[in-house]
């Protein structure tokens, strides 16, 4: 059975559509995946698991039989392959006590060859004779149960109960004595059965083995780049509702040197698991304090910095263009050429507010003029800038628009003299409005890859805001297992172009 449908379902981090639920402490990213994700998940399950059973051989049976009026018969069935299974009922539920997929009243189509021998008494010579039948399995019942627990930040994946039933089953005979078909159905019917139910269980034990494996290969950190990682190891064991999974992962930003320790946030979030009316399959919520931590490592790390040696009105990077503002700057450097140096002097303020995401960023931007090759600071302005972002789902991405709402401009020092500094905010409105919101921007256009497993497409995604958290409700469609499994075998577990959001510095 192909296990990779729940696997990569499981590693969306997703959340339920309606009531409240209540994640484990530390889990800044949580998630559900829904009754009709459940559903979905299950369909493509049981496709999956029906394409591997296709072309299934079964071990060949093998019987000595005496046969009144014939003698003693030898009968050899082999090459009993399943050559198709039509699944006509299907269910899974969740609860307490697991997770339970069944599926009710599935017929197959298999194939076999037979030979016999036949010697008495009677025939001193002997008689043999060989051919094919057909075989029609009618009101298969499969079943299993498994349980998801949390180990040390790992999923473990438990298989409590499985079965396969056999109810019904006939045999069409491809030639052949008439003998012979009654010693089929009187002697193998019972086998055929048998060797169904037992190849059809045992693949479901490998595949739920497998998947607990693969499950195994789940980072508990994704390195993003050379200043920070994310945590992803998982907080607390799934919560099973009757028509729900819900997980939690830890979701901090770290630096690449530093050891994880607990934050100063709050321990316990109660999240709204309403997806605004509409039916979703998954539901991804991140809380506003994953956005805070990362932008807390890269200040620390130095990152957020930018500077500035081009704008769309080039004369505004001259000192001549600040002659009558500015007198003293060109008196002292006539002519020269200017640059401006951003610094982010503390980490971003980040809100997640009923309708965007207001981000505060305090920002000091030093004037350096260009003489001989040498640079010279000469004044620095901090301004505190105001705006707000609208995010959006773009493939696998969560991305954003940042729009300036507000900024205000103080003079920190100045080598050249007092500054009046409503004639210098127009400056510092060009700078921001061509050249560090656009940049921003394009960052932001690229967005944030969420750390899922390779193989899933979020589809007709809605972004929702219910602060503190920003969620993406959205239904999945799966690219295929073959691009799956690879993906797997690969680890390529992605979260792309963080640092390009939270650094300045190209």
């Amino acid at each position: 059975m192909a296990p990779f449908i729940l696997y990569v379902l499981l590693s969306h981090l997703s959340i339920q559509t309606s009531g409240y639920i209540q994640p484990n402490e530390e889990g800044l990213i949580s998630g559900v995946i829904t009754d009709k994700g459940l559903d979905y998940a299950k369909d493509l399950l049981i496709e999956e698991g029906i394409a591997s059973f296709v072309q299934l051989q079964l071990p060949e049976v093998e019987k000595s039989i005496q046969v009144p009026l014939v003698g003693n018969a030898k009968v050899v069935l082999s090459n009993i392959t399943i050559k198709g299974i039509k699944v006509n009922s299907s269910t899974v539920k969740t609860g307490e006590t697991g997770i339970v997929i069944a599926v009710s009243g599935a017929n197959a189509n298999l194939t076999m060859k037979w030979r016999y021998s036949v010697s008495s008494w009677l025939i001193p010579i002997g008689v043999s004779d060989s051919g094919t039948a057909t075989i029609k399995v009618k009101d298969m019942q499969v079943g299993l149960t498994v349980n998801l627990k949390n180990q040390e930040g790992t999923l473990n994946l438990f298989l409590l109960d499985y079965g396969c039933y056999v109810r019904n089953l006939s045999i069409k005979l491809e030639g052949g004595a008439t003998w012979l078909y009654q010693v089929l159905v009187d002697t193998f019917e019972g086998s055929i059965a048998s060797s169904v139910e037992k190849a059809i269980t045992e693949k479901i034990r490998e595949g739920i083995e497998k998947l607990d494996n693969l499950l195994q290969y789940l980072p508990k950190q994704i390195s993003l780049d050379k200043t920070a990682t994310l945590n992803v190891s998982f907080v607390g064991n799934p919560v099973l509702s009757n028509s729900s999974i819900a997980i939690a992962v830890n979701g901090l930003f770290t630096g690449r040197n530093e050891v994880s320790v607990p934050q100063v946030y709050p321990k316990e979030f109660e999240i709204s698991s309403a997806c605004g009316g509409l039916p979703k399959m998954i539901k991804v919520s991140i809380h506003e304090n994953v956005f805070k931590s990362a932008s807390l490592v890269y200040f620390n790390a130095g990152s957020m910095q930018l500077v500035i040696d081009e704008l769309p009105e080039k004369t505004i990077l001259n000192t001549a263009e600040w002659r009558f503002i500015v007198p003293q700057l060109y008196k002292s450097y006539p002519n020269d050429d200017m640059q401006l140096n951003i610094t982010v002097s503390s980490p971003p303020v980040i809100q997640v507010t009923n309708q965007d995401i207001d981000a505060t960023i305090f920002v000091d931007i030093t004037v350096d003029v260009l003489e001989d090759g040498e640079v010279i600071p000469v004044a620095c302005i901090s301004v505190d800038i105001s705006a707000s972002c609208a995010a959006e789902i773009v493939g696998n991405r969560i991305a954003g628009r940042l729009k300036l709402q507000k900024f205000s401009a103080y003079l920190k020092w100045s080598k050249i003299g007092k500054l009046h500094m409503k004639l210098i905010q127009p400056l510092m409105s060009t700078a921001l409005k061509t050249v560090i919101i656009p940049y921003l921007n394009f960052q932001l256009k690229r967005g944030l890859t969420f750390p899922i497993i390779d193989g899933f497409a979020f589809q007709k995604a809605n972004i929702l805001y219910a602060p503190p958290w920003i969620a993406a409700c959205s239904d999945v469609s799966f690219l295929g297992e073959y691009y799956t499994s690879n993906q797997l075998i690969n680890h390529k577990i992605t979260l792309k172009n963080v640092s390009d959001v939270f650094m300045l510095r190209e």
